[in-house]
């Protein structure tokens, strides 16, 4: 008789991502705010500390922003940076606590003149940020200083019923979720513009194979095509913004000048130079807040492609972007 074999069972990291955000919204918004506080800064030097994959990219991608950082300076900012990412957390998984005025309180920006008057003009406008600071509290913050609500596009992600948790947070802070795949998207957005609505788009790394090649600190990469489509297809403003902390409890932020479309060239080349806009853009802010730009996966195309050997015949393959 051949001996029995037992079966582990099958570890679903799936479901434990699913139960680990369920504790973090079910938890950490009853905390004090400065025992959330204080725990996501233990959590974020203890995962520092391990030199995890996120951190080491984190690290690689802050070179690139500070190129003449030394090891001690890239460091401090990629500790720095964990906890930027950590109080980001922190504060989302709160977020559905806080009073009205607590979201109102809670974020001041710069030049929020550039949206009012997009607003007023009725030509809809298209909010374009990277993943600096708190996108979320911004966002809440326009549902509830301002008054508008906004249409936003959000990554499917596994299993389902993370990315549903992930919609009714973000509905239930006054936000229309579009899911990022399944092709209506577009549409839909283009019909909010057209009716003087806002929209607000992640747009630092391309989720698709049809990003628009930039220069990005010096180096090539792609970002997603579409505020600058949408843009030029529906007339809507295209205003970029950046976020950022600093040794206070109130995030910041700046509203930058529109993206005006070309007058002159196709419109994948018109797409083209607005998208280097908003990619230049994107760096003025970075640059000035490295530690709370929120890069863990890998963004410039050097670091997606295979490198091509010396004398070896020419590279065919297809770049693409990592999933979030």
């Amino acid at each position: 008789m051949s001996p029995r074999t037992t079966r582990r069972p099958r570890f679903d990291t799936d479901k434990v991502s699913d139960a680990l955000y369920a504790l973090g919204w079910s938890t950490v918004k009853k905390l004090p705010e400065g025992v959330a506080t204080g725990l996501g800064r233990r959590i974020a030097d203890t995962v520092w500390k391990r030199r995890g994959k996120g951190v080491l990219r984190l690290e690689a991608n802050l070179a690139r922003v500070v190129p003449d950082a030394g090891p001690q300076r890239l460091a401090a900012l990629s500790r720095a940076g964990m906890r930027s990412y950590m109080r980001y957390w922190m504060e989302s998984f709160r977020l559905p606590a806080w009073s009205k005025e607590r979201i109102r309180n809670g974020f001041t920006p710069e030049d929020v003149h550039h949206l009012e008057d997009g607003l007023d003009s009725d030509r809809g406008v298209i909010l374009a940020l990277p993943h600096m600071g708190n996108y979320d509290l911004a966002g809440a913050w326009v549902t509830t200083k301002l008054g508008v609500p906004f249409t936003t596009v959000a990554q499917r992600l596994k299993p389902e019923s993370l990315y549903d948790r992930f919609v009714a947070y973000r509905e239930g802070l006054g936000m229309e979720v579009l899911p990022h795949t399944g092709g209506s998207a577009f549409g839909t957005l283009a019909r909010r513009l057209r009716a003087g609505g806002l929209v607000a788009l992640v747009a630092d790394r391309d989720l698709s194979a049809s990003g628009i090649e930039v220069k990005f600190f010096g180096e090539a990469t792609k970002m997603p095509a579409g505020p600058a489509v949408l843009a030029l297809q529906t007339g809507a403003m295209l205003l970029p913004v950046t976020l950022w902390y600093d040794d206070t409890d109130v995030m910041r932020g700046r509203v930058h000048p529109e993206i005006e479309a070309p007058q002159t060239g196709t419109r994948a080349e018109k797409a083209a130079q607005m998208t280097q806009a908003l990619a230049d853009a994107f760096a003025s802010g970075i640059a000035d807040h490295p530690e709370d730009w929120h890069m863990l996966q890998r963004l410039w195309l050097a670091d997606l492609e295979p490198r091509e050997e010396p004398g070896a015949p020419g590279n065919a393959a297809a770049s693409g972007t990592e999933t979030a």
